[in-house]
């Protein structure tokens, strides 16, 4: 992993591959390699910049500035400038998609196409965000992340028969639940207080002029299919595809109709 220092603070970037240069946003409570089916398939024709999220993967603690996914979108470009590089397309899965949407609302000019996969750039719903802010209240509380919380987020991420198909993906994350503690416990509760406390960016989306592909998996529980189509709506254009026997994590849950969903968009976009 490569390294880029923000006020002192280390965040981990992934940067593989040659060609029209592509932006990755993970999940909340993932990493980088949440892509990396994605990235061995798309690095062959793209250059691929895939950044561990503050206080996730490999990357330090938010710096202590940092408020809102807003001040991330500005760290981002931050990097982007580091790479020199003017122009790129961002694919946001989760968080990843809500502050790909910020910085296309900051930077428009910098972003040639945008994908926003199981996501929403809304506000949070009222009872999602009360929930939400329950558990990261919990996790500070006891600098971990306690069994019951283990137990009720872990299905979140995954479709209905996921324990069945795909045991090992569950169980691995289930683990890294598990194995978080201390400051680093504190730390991802504060990003997920950004996450789930994020403005509202419908209102700026429909200023959107750009290629835009928005994919969900219809068993989706955090961010059900409704949501996209709502985005959809809003996004002048816009592209929707549901992924089918997917939930939250598509990427990895469905890799190879993923993979073939971003080829046929990204080549539209870039190869004229």
């Amino acid at each position: 992993m490569n390294k880029f220092e923000i006020e002192g603070q280390s965040l981990a970037y992934l940067d593989k591959g040659k060609g029209p240069v592509l932006l990755f946003g993970h999940s909340y409570l993932w990493d980088s390699q949440m892509w990396a089916p994605q990235i061995e398939v798309l690095s062959q024709s793209y250059r691929c910049i895939v950044p561990d999220l503050w206080a996730h993967g490999e990357s330090d603690n938010a710096p202590t500035s940092m408020r809102s996914l807003v001040d991330y979108a500005q760290h981002m470009l931050a990097l982007m400038d580091h790479l020199e590089i003017e122009q790129f397309s961002i694919v946001g899965l989760s968080v990843g998609g809500m502050w790909g949407a910020e910085l296309t609302s900051q930077a428009p000019q910098r972003v040639k196409s945008l994908v926003l996969m199981d996501t929403f750039i809304g506000l949070e719903p009222e009872v999602a965000h009360k929930k939400y802010f329950t558990m990261l209240d919990t996790i500070d509380e006891f600098q971990s992340v306690p069994a019951s919380i283990v137990d009720a987020v872990t299905p979140l991420f995954f479709a209905n028969n996921a324990e069945q198909i795909n045991p090992e993906l569950v169980a691995s994350f289930r683990q890294s639940l598990e194995s978080l503690h201390g400051e680093r416990a504190v730390e991802v509760a504060r990003m997920g207080r950004m996450v789930f406390g994020r403005r509202d960016v419908i209102e700026d989306s429909e200023m959107f002029a750009l290629p835009t592909l928005i994919a969900v998996g219809r068993e989706d529980k955090p961010r059900p299919v409704f949501e996209s189509y709502l985005m959809s709506d809003c996004i002048t254009g816009s592209k929707l595809v549901e992924i089918p026997q997917a939930g939250h994590i598509s990427s990895l849950e469905q890799p190879e109709f993923v993979n073939q969903m971003l080829i046929d968009f990204l080549n539209s976009v870039h190869v004229q």
